[in-house]
């Protein structure tokens, strides 16, 4: 075969394969496999300390080691640098909760066919609720700082996080000395306050409702929606924004933080392909593009509308007129 012709047939291969590194690193991360290895191990050694069988331990770990995130060492095993960082549950920017909440998404998308047939979510299966919270903290960990860096707070000493999850954006602002309002459902609450309980941050308050029917309250010069409308449909998300239009003061500010998507929709990836995971896990939501939230500010009255694109997401402001 061409060189040229291989060198296309392999990355297209590694185009459409891609879910068997992801099976592989899921697995390993079900089963502690970082968490254990930080000190070296044989593969039956940690098959042991894992009670799993130790050949298929051992192809498991070497499988690891070929995508990246182990190092084999002889007949042992150790962590990369990225597991360290990202994998081991004792690191600051530990995302192995996000790696639950993908296991738990690998069964709604491999319904993605009759999702497309039908146009209706895959109910099958059971929800991790505290995996899907817990990772979504994983998540906010690598943007939060960034996100709220993006917007103007010389104004700001009360905002609303609406939709808050697990409270990370919170602690961000309340970092900034500002009173914030957490608003979620109960059972979001109740995670949150464990995960912002360890840090103790006094500015941060509690609420616990539904955004769409339950009063918000007012007086804010900040409300924050991060990470919410892609989970909507456009009604839903315009009548949060006019809600949140309403909750705040004369002048405060609106910003909404979502994956950034292209007009046309067909890029960048990580925005396509998050549009696919709310079709198969929502009744109405997918990404939503700069230009569609821009006009969403704009039918709520707000004014200035600016955005700031921070990699593969976005923030997007306006003031109340």
């Amino acid at each position: 075969m061409n060189r040229n012709v291989l060198k296309q047939v392999q990355d297209f291969a590694r185009l459409w394969g891609g879910f068997r590194a992801s099976r592989v690193i899921l697995t390993a991360n079900n089963y502690r496999v970082f968490d254990h290895l930080t000190r070296p191990k044989t593969a039956s050694e940690l098959a042991r300390a894992i009670d799993a069988d130790p050949r298929a331990t051992e192809i498991l770990l070497d499988a690891v080691a070929a995508v990246g995130l182990l190092k084999k060492a002889g007949s042992k095993y150790r962590n990369t640098t990225t597991a360290k960082k990202f994998l081991v549950q004792s690191s600051p920017l530990y995302q192995g909760d996000m790696l639950r909440h993908a296991d738990n998404l690998w069964k709604s998308w491999s319904g993605l066919d009759e999702v497309v047939k039908t146009g209706k979510p895959n109910q099958s299966g059971t929800r991790d609720y505290d995996a899907f919270i817990r990772a979504m903290h994983n998540n906010a960990v690598l943007r939060a700082k960034d996100a709220v860096s993006a917007i103007d707070l010389k104004s700001v000493t009360r905002a609303l996080d609406l939709g808050g999850g697990p409270g990370t954006y919170s602690m961000e602002l309340a970092k900034r000395k500002i009173i914030v309002t957490l608003f979620d459902l109960p059972e979001t609450v109740k995670i949150a306050q464990e995960i912002v309980g360890e840090q103790k941050p006094k500015q941060i308050h509690f609420v616990a409702g539904d955004y769409h029917s339950d009063d918000i309250g007012s007086g804010y010069d900040l409300v924050l929606i991060s990470q919410i409308v892609h989970s909507l449909s456009i009604e839903e998300s315009i009548d949060l924004i006019e809600k949140a239009r309403n909750a705040l003061n004369p002048k405060g500010t609106i910003a909404v933080h979502e994956f950034l998507l292209a007009k046309n929709r067909a890029a960048p990836v990580p925005g396509a392909l998050f549009s696919v995971n709310m079709l198969v896990n929502t009744r109405d939501g997918r990404s939503y593009s700069v230009e569609e939230m821009r006009s969403w500010l704009l039918k709520a009255g707000f004014k200035g509308i600016k955005a700031r694109v921070l990699g593969d997401t976005v923030v997007v402001m306006g003031k109340k007129g």
